[in-house]
């Protein structure tokens, strides 16, 4: 029986600012945006008492909380922070799993410290976090990934939740499908109108028909309503993407805008890309006009791209796919995708990409 961890900083980005701005403290803060153009970042929890969430447009943040302060974000300071937390963690184990630059799973079965309970573990990585950054942090604690994610989700903030493998089934089977982890919006909303509302509806499938109705996604659903999810705590994950995007104050409708805002979105995304040697095959640009409607483009090489002139090249051809625009543009952003682990490449015989 595995003993998983999983670790999720309290409102990270704004607790950052709290703590370092004693002004904001105790105030609704948003990092990221402004009152008038782009999407929060990041909400403190006095903001969320407003109903101000993550991923939520500015404007809208803004009329739900009027008193809201905007911060700009400061993302190095949050990655030297973070930096100092998976320090914590790995000292009591190398089984880290970082899903972002605040959560993390820990597999401390067999740790370094050598301490018996996973709990008093997490006890001990709270406490120590709280110490040496002055921020709070929530943990779940359980014998799988599924189940440690959802106990940190529970007693927030600084909450610390542990589900027993004696508690499992029974969590799980009384759990709203909403709260599942891997569960959006849409697909709890396709569940809901099929009647299967908590964790017991979806137990009560045939993993034939949850795979009819969600495709491969059935048979995770199938496995999870029975408190079964063997994926390992993996150190080595490699990230799928990365991107950069920009919300812009005023909209762009020229060739002329749009090339010159492209500009530092490249430099942005090649500047990650060559400090860690990503290599990656698909291109694709984002476009958000001035009444929300989203569309993206993408290009796919035959071999990873190594060059910033050729990433350059590229970015500009999707963009000009889209031109003439007939509306403002609010927002660009660039990701690349379909990255190789750099020691895969080596002795490989490459294609030319074009």
């Amino acid at each position: 029986m595995r003993k998983i961890i999983h670790i999720d900083m309290d409102a990270f980005f704004a607790s950052v600012e709290q703590r370092d701005n004693p002004a904001l403290r105790g105030k609704p803060v948003a990092v990221g945006g402004s009152k008038e153009r782009g999407v929060v970042a990041a909400a403190s929890y006095e903001a969320r008492k407003f109903g101000v969430y993550s991923a939520m447009s500015s404007m809208v943040a803004a009329r739900k909380c009027p008193s809201l302060i905007f911060v700009k974000p400061r993302f190095e300071t949050y990655k030297t922070v973070s930096r100092q937390i998976r320090a914590v963690f790995e000292e009591y184990t190398p089984l880290v799993e970082p899903l972002s630059l605040d959560e993390a799973y820990l597999d401390v079965t067999h740790n370094l410290k050598g301490i018996n309970s996973a709990t008093e573990i997490a006890r001990e990585i709270k406490a120590k976090i709280k110490e040496q950054t002055q921020l709070t942090a929530s943990a779940g604690v359980s014998y799988n990934k599924f189940l440690a994610k959802i106990a940190s989700d529970y007693n927030k903030p600084d909450g610390l939740f542990v589900i027993k493998p004696s508690q499992g089934e029974a969590f799980i089977e009384q759990l709203p499908v909403h709260r599942f982890h891997g569960i959006g919006k849409v697909t709890a909303e396709k569940m809901t109108k099929m009647g299967i509302l908590t964790g017991l509806d979806l137990k009560n499938q045939e993993e034939s028909f949850l795979k009819e109705h969600f495709g491969k996604a059935g048979s995770y659903y199938y496995h999870i309503a029975r408190g079964q999810d063997d994926r390992p705590v993996n150190p080595e994950r490699i990230r799928k993407s990365v991107g950069s995007e920009n919300t812009f104050f005023t909209d762009l409708e020229s060739r002329a805008e749009l090339q010159l805002k492209l500009e530092p979105i490249v430099e942005d995304v090649w500047k990650y890309c060559d400090r860690y040697q990503i290599y990656g095959r698909t291109v694709s640009l984002k476009v958000k006009y001035k009444d929300f409607q989203l569309i993206s483009r993408s290009k796919t090489t035959l071999s990873p791209i190594f060059s910033k002139t050729d990433f350059e090249r590229i970015a500009y051809e999707l963009l000009d796919l889209i031109l003439p625009v007939e509306k403002g543009v609010r927002l660009l952003g660039l990701s690349l995708s379909n990255l190789e682990d750099p020691n895969d490449l080596i002795g490989k015989q490459l294609t030319l990409p074009f």
